[in-house]
């Protein structure tokens, strides 16, 4: 940096010794006013041959004025780290053991309704068509509570709301396990929105519900997942996520009832809730670490030699630099929120795993393309967004958020298969 030139304490080592009478004697022919570090620096006494040094390089010699970059205080990525790793192994953790728990659940409880799974474990398909029932009996047990609690409403009134209830309640049952899952996440996105539009906790909002890379807090990596200000935002990534994590889901699904090495699960979503979270997460966490490691370093370079080309003092270059530096950040380093990552981690994963299927875009062209086109076009916006300077979206989070699609695909279900095992083992 070209200012930590100017800040150097050097008169020391750029002495040329000298005997102490002869110093003596030429100090005393040299007026006593002068300051004695002019009279070291260069290794001469001052002399009518000599230049006096500017008040600049004066200034900047001074003890206790350090450099710019110095001065500034750097950004990390230990915490974002630590955090993401902690947060994911708990995640996954906690998946396991909760799959594990209902797999024994449904083992014991189709024991008795069947003497056939006395002799041989219940499947995976088994399992899921008895949760099936299970849940087309709870619902059907709320319509008759329905029944009975509107039995003194006027009967049109009745009528709408039975038969509203009946058409959401068959649309929850017909989805899969993994959209309902997508669903009930897609309200949790759905009022932290909401409180993004109370006047009071636009503060708040900002500082818990989005990930400034520059803020030095880390708990963001994970509540700026389900934090969403613009209701375009929240509704395309919403679709998305029902969409996309539906078919994740069932790739979870197909991988443990396909393979004959894995075990049994009755459900599959709470392996992608691990994986919701963990994608997420990941996608900023590659965000933050561009956002301190790449452009923040950048933007001092910058901010640094702008203030040097302008020749200001140094006391007031620092001070300039500083304003440059936070100005610029607030331009180019924006806090970031959204799904967008955990569904690019999604949509890369379902495109490897059915590279058959089609999808429609919400935008042109809105007829049916090949899924790997689709996501193929959308990885190569991002990267000329990225290389464009785009700031529209946070182009580094998607990228993020397709590698880590692409390596669950390769390597996520032996992790998975691991973590089951443990479980497994450890349970009686």
């Amino acid at each position: 940096m070209l200012w930590a030139t100017f800040y150097r304490r050097g008169a020391s080592s750029l002495r040329t010794p000298l005997s102490h009478s002869k110093s003596r004697s030429l100090f005393q022919t040299f007026p006593s006013h002068f300051p004695r570090t002019a009279r070291a620096q260069s290794g001469r006494l001052p002399g009518s041959h000599d230049t006096i040094p500017s008040f600049r390089t004066q200034v900047a010699k001074t003890e206790g004025v350090s450099s710019f970059g110095a001065r500034l205080e750097k950004p990390s990525v230990r915490k974002q780290i630590e955090l993401f790793l902690g947060i994911s192994l708990l995640a996954y953790l906690g998946a396991a053991a909760v799959t594990e728990s209902e797999t024994k659940y449904w083992k014991n409880k189709l024991v008795t309704v069947s003497s056939i799974f006395q002799l041989r474990p219940p499947s995976t398909d088994e399992m899921r068509r008895a949760r099936y029932m299970e849940l087309g009996g709870s619902l059907k047990e709320t319509l008759e509570h329905l029944k009975d609690e509107t039995s003194t409403w006027p009967s049109t009134l009745r009528n709408v709301s039975i038969a509203t209830y009946v058409r959401c309640a068959q649309t929850y049952l017909d989805w899969t396990e993994g959209r309902r899952l997508c669903f009930h996440i897609a309200c949790v996105n759905a009022a932290i929105f909401l409180a993004w539009k109370v006047p009071r906790l636009r503060s708040f909002m900002w500082k818990s519900f989005a990930h400034d890379p520059l803020s030095g807090r880390a708990y963001t990596l994970l509540t700026s997942v389900f934090s969403h200000k613009g209701f375009l935002h929240l509704i395309a990534n919403n679709m998305a996520l029902c969409s996309f994590g539906s078919a994740a889901t069932t790739y979870f699904y197909f991988q443990q009832r396909n393979n004959p090495d894995a075990l049994p699960e009755a459900t599959s979503m709470w392996h992608f809730l691990a994986f919701f979270l963990s994608a997420g997460m990941f996608s900023g966490l590659v965000s933050h670490v561009v956002s301190t490691k790449i452009l923040f370093p950048r933007l001092v370079a910058r901010a640094s030699t702008q203030a040097s080309i302008r020749a200001s003092p140094a006391a007031s270059a620092i001070a300039e630099s500083t304003n440059v530096a936070t100005a610029a950040s607030k331009g180019e380093i924006l806090p970031s929120l959204g799904a967008s990552g955990a569904v690019y981690a999604a949509v890369t994963l379902s495109a490897l795993a059915f590279p058959d299927a089609e999808v429609r875009l919400l935008f042109p062209p809105f007829f049916p393309i090949p899924i790997t086109a689709g996501v193929g076009g959308i990885i190569l916006l991002d990267i000329v967004g990225v290389i464009r300077g785009w700031k529209l979206f946070d182009h580094y989070a998607h990228l993020g958020g397709a590698a880590f699609g692409a390596l669950y695909y390769y390597y996520g279900t032996s992790w998975w298969n691991f973590q089951r095992r443990l479980e497994a083992h450890s349970w009686p």
